[in-house]
């Protein structure tokens, strides 16, 4: 399958810069996978798409301030993403150490000091793995006080601005509260505290899982078949009282976001789960999905509208097929919606 399949054109001033003014009057595009019938609504119209009985998965990942702006001992400016605790291939953590894209990367070499926050928060390089560099924090007190302090947040690369105080809010879930995220699980962005109390009310269940977004759901996929592009493992936990509602498929499961779908597959796919005993379930996945892909878990999916060529794009593309999201995506261009993390959003159904 070539990467190509998953191109399309998008008008630059539809690239959502800011989100909407309330998060639940962002536009919905609701799509109904067996007729191919689309529908336009306001996102809190939501409510009428839930039947008594349906599971809601939500992702309550907390993204973390992660942007520092600092400058080398030589005096050069540098602008570090902090992608969270170093960890080996099995999982067990670096103590002390973290895995942090920095730019540039010229004089940053092994043994190199980065001074951040005035000097509150200093770091040395102490290892390069992959053209990602490796710094131990010296700083007094915890280090995730000190992001909270004086980080700021990660916005995509193509919000062309600053950050703002309100992205402290906007750019995270209502839910959020398990932090070790670098980009928001941004089909949850549009959910309110009232709007998710008003689900539960139609006896809807409403579930979390956790899955920490890392950086690979910015990397490009560079692959002409896509088959041979690798995901990046992400920390995923999820517990056992989801997982036996699952497995009871009377009722219809609705996953928030690609995140939130990739742990349930993740866990509903990989044989080392089937027939055993339930329990809660943590670990790294790097489940790629992709048109040919059987679900085993999701009956229906709530997302953004993604960039062209990536691998969120292509699960989307896999859970509805990919000339019916091609037919969408034209559509909702002609319709104007706001594409991307602070955009509109749409109902896979």
């Amino acid at each position: 399958m070539k990467l190509s399949d998953f191109d399309y054109i998008l008008p630059k001033e539809l690239i959502a810069q800011h989100p909407a003014e309330k998060r639940d009057e962002s536009r919905l595009l609701v799509l109904r996978r067996d007729t191919g019938k689309i529908e336009h609504r306001i996102f809190r119209d939501i409510v009428g798409y839930f039947n008594p009985g349906d599971l809601l998965v939500l992702n309550n990942t907390k993204v973390m301030p992660a942007r520092l702006i600092g400058r080398k001992e030589t005096g050069g400016k540098v602008e570090a993403l902090v992608l969270g605790l170093a960890h080996s291939e099995e999982g067990i953590e670096h103590r002390g150490e973290y895995e942090v894209l920095l730019k540039p990367t010229r004089g940053c070499e092994v043994g190199s000091k980065i001074i951040f926050c005035n000097g509150e928060l200093n770091t040395e390089v102490v290892r390069i793995e992959n053209g990602r560099r490796f710094l131990k924090f010296n700083c007094n007190g915890n280090f995730e006080k000190m992001l909270d302090k004086f980080g700021e947040m990660p916005l995509p690369p193509y919000i062309k601005r600053e950050t703002i105080d309100s992205d402290i809010e906007r750019y995270q879930t209502v839910y959020a509260s398990k932090g070790g995220a670098v980009a928001a699980p941004t089909a949850g962005l549009h959910f309110t505290k009232g709007l998710l109390e008003d689900i539960s009310k139609k006896r809807v269940d409403v579930e979390y899982v956790t899955l920490h977004v890392g950086y690979g759901t910015f990397k490009q996929v560079r692959s002409k078949d896509i088959k041979d592009h690798e995901m990046e493992k992400e920390y995923f936990e999820i517990k056992k009282d989801v997982i036996e509602k699952i497995r009871n498929k009377k009722r219809k499961v609705m996953a928030v976001g690609t995140t939130t779908c990739r742990v349930l597959e993740t866990v509903f796919l990989n044989t080392q789960y089937a027939g055993r005993r339930t329990q809660d379930e943590q670990g790294w996945t790097d489940l790629f999905i992709y048109p040919g892909y059987e679900f085993k878990a999701v009956d229906g999916l709530l997302t953004n509208f993604h960039l062209p060529k990536t691998t969120l794009l292509m699960l989307v593309a896999a859970f509805c097929g990919r000339n019916l999201l091609s037919k969408t995506y034209e559509e909702a261009i002609k319709e104007k919606y706001r594409f991307y993390s602070y955009g509109d959003v749409m109902l896979i159904i």
